[in-house]
């Protein structure tokens, strides 16, 4: 009689275990192909400019090298957003980062290269508080409230949590304009993405 008890629950041990099992497979599975869609969504919405005429590009910031010059990444922000100047799709520039590890001031920095490239400096709104993509969407709305119509430009797997952050804030008009820079690095960057999307859309 011991036997069959001892012999029924291992089987029953043995049949929670398999479907634990299956349970765990299913949720990773599910994980993998949300993964795989949300990475797909954002990587189109990037790279698909909506080409409208707005009043303001909101450029974000990034690396300043130790010399002073611009990364290659930055440049290629600060020069998309110049032809969305030059073909009069945005009528200002607002550039905005924070003080790099590097000791430098990366709106500053962003300001002195669209000056030398012919964009007039009452043209240009400096933000050196944007040490995020949140802070940056506050600070604009402290500098020109929320009727502004925005082009957001930055790396394409950037552009939807921008405009995340913006519409939670209250900016409805808000287009996308991603600049043609692209690196291996992106594909490390695709998988912060997805986190910092989510983190976004779920708090304040």
């Amino acid at each position: 009689m011991k036997h069959v008890i001892f012999s029924l629950l291992f089987k029953f041990q043995g049949t929670k275990h398999q479907m634990s099992r299956k349970k765990i497979k299913v949720i990773i599975y599910a994980f993998l192909l949300w993964f795989v869609i949300h990475q797909l969504v954002i990587i189109t919405d990037g790279l698909n400019d909506e080409n409208t005429k707005t009043d303001i590009a909101v450029i974000y910031g990034n690396t300043v090298h130790e010399n002073g010059t611009i990364s290659e990444r930055l440049k290629a922000r600060l020069d998309r957003g110049i032809e969305l100047y030059q073909d009069s799709s945005v009528k200002t520039l607002f550039v905005s980062g924070g003080l790099g590890k590097e000791g430098f001031y990366e709106g500053d920095k962003m300001q002195e290269y669209l000056i030398q490239k012919g964009i007039p400096a009452e043209k240009i709104v400096v933000d050196n508080n944007g040490i995020n993509t949140k802070q940056t969407t506050l600070n604009f709305i402290k500098q020109f409230g929320k009727d502004k119509s925005i082009t957001i430009v930055s790396q394409y797997y950037h552009i939807s949590r921008a405009k995340l952050a913006f519409r939670k804030n209250g900016i409805k008009n808000v287009s996308g304009a991603h600049c043609n820079y692209f690196e291996i690095r992106d594909f490390y960057s695709c998988i912060r993405e997805f986190f910092g999307y989510y983190s976004y859309l779920l708090t304040n």
